[in-house]
């Protein structure tokens, strides 16, 4: 027997009151970066009443939290609110409110809408433009619910309380596991561009090297390469962006390079015309350039895998002999929290400024030992980089097996105990 789950549950109930005596004092906060999968969540961070009275979703103690946008709804990132401050919390109006009502567990129906029938549905019941679809309050508050007695519920819950428990205990040592193949990484990167295997040292007047090799030099980058940047031609000239056929490197390229596996850049989302070209101050760089965003997504960079041009985002690098590309990337990668800690300005967005840049010194060895550096990095990186997508795919693995244990319980596909239940009363 199935009832719509507004039959079991309040959807969307009115806001619990805020004592207005107290009206300044703080209250449980929860954005959605706060709410990850599994059911885990974290309430610590505090905003005053007064800040949050308006424009913000309230709910209690119990209360079920399930996000409405993609791609959270996707990731079934749902939760019991528990352990909120005078058991009310605040968190953004992306979010649908379920209050369970006394014919069903609030951990059932958590499970409930956590099945791949939900999920799917829901999906498919998304309105909105593409990246900001939502999934309206109607198909939540209409979705079949399996209504069982309580007692049947409470044994499924506590079944796949202790099924989900035991995976996500696996999936959380594997995400450490992940955690330190990364740190294992970007540390033999630094280990590598700082010659750390020379025996014979002396001290690195570099911000983010102690030594180097005693045979090496430090030298500014503006003596073995030239700088350059990039712009964007006016938009407000649509014929500047006609027979567009020049790669334009944009922030939007950065998606690419954040894991540090790609070192070329071949493809663009985005290209200019040669009139554009004509009228901006966009340069065409050569193939093999370094370039480094130093805006939004600042850090990251890469190498010109053909001839290319840039956004005012990036600052370039043509290297000159006996510099490698190669081996310049890769101390631009090893010396980002470096860059970002020390030269970038700004609280929301990250800018890193050119006159600093122009200024960027590196460990300078021989060309042979850069080429040497850069294999090393190759090698070691490629056998990390194996071990973490067998790490990922084994979370994948989990996450389905969690999703379909889940589903096959609460649909009833298998019986959890040897108690069936018998239906529950109300409305149908």
């Amino acid at each position: 027997m199935f009832k719509r789950l507004r039959f079991l549950a309040e959807v969307n109930p009115p806001s619990p009151a805020f004592d207005a005596v107290d009206s300044n004092s703080e209250v449980a906060f929860l954005p959605m970066e706060n709410i990850w999968p599994g059911s885990r969540f974290d309430t610590s961070a505090r905003k005053p009443k007064n800040q949050v009275a308006v424009g913000y979703t309230r709910f209690q103690e119990g209360d079920i939290l399930l996000p409405k946008i993609t791609p959270t709804f996707e990731a079934s990132r749902s939760v019991i609110a528990t352990g909120l401050l005078g058991g009310v919390g605040t968190g953004t109006t992306e979010l649908h409110i379920l209050r369970p009502g006394s014919l069903i567990d609030a951990r059932f129906l958590l499970y409930s809408i956590s099945t791949h029938d939900f999920l799917n549905l829901g999906k498919a019941e998304m309105f909105g433009v593409a990246g900001q679809q939502r999934v309206p309050d109607d198909f939540v508050r209409d979705f079949p619910i399996r209504c069982l007695e309580l007692d049947e519920q409470r044994r499924i819950a506590d079944f796949l309380d202790t099924e989900t428990i035991r995976i996500d205990s696996m999936v959380k040592a594997q995400e450490q596991l992940l955690t330190a193949l990364f740190e294992r990484r970007a540390a033999g990167v630094t280990h590598a561009v700082a010659g750390q295997e020379f025996i014979d040292r002396k001290e690195s007047s570099l911000m983010w090297l102690q030594t180097i090799p005693s045979h090496w030099n430090e030298i500014r980058l503006g003596l073995v390469s030239r700088m350059g940047s990039g712009h964007t031609p006016s938009r407000t000239h649509p014929e500047w962006w006609q027979d567009c056929t020049i790669p334009w490197i944009t922030t939007g390229e950065v998606k690419q390079l954040r894991n540090d596996r790609i070192e070329e850049l071949h493809e663009t989302r985005e290209c200019i015309s040669e009139v554009g070209l004509a009228n901006s101050a966009a340069e065409i760089h050569p193939k093999g350039t370094v370039f480094l965003s130093r805006t939004a997504s600042a850090g990251y960079s890469g190498i010109m895998g053909r001839d290319m041009a840039t956004s005012q985002d990036f600052v370039t690098w043509t290297c000159e002999f006996p510099l490698l590309p190669a081996y310049l990337l890769w101390c631009l990668r090893a010396m980002r929290q470096d860059l970002l800690g020390r030269l970038a300005m700004g609280s929301t967005h990250k800018t890193i400024y050119v006159p600093d840049l122009q200024m960027l010194r590196i460990p300078f060895p021989s060309r042979s030992e850069q080429k040497q550096i850069v294999e090393s990095i190759r090698s070691t990186n490629a056998d990390i980089d194996s071990a973490v997508d067998a790490i990922q795919r084994q979370r994948e693995l989990l996450a389905e097996r969690r999703q379909a244990l889940i589903t096959a319980a609460v649909t009833g596909q298998f019986d959890v105990s040897s108690a069936s239940g018998r239906g529950c009363n109300g409305g149908s």
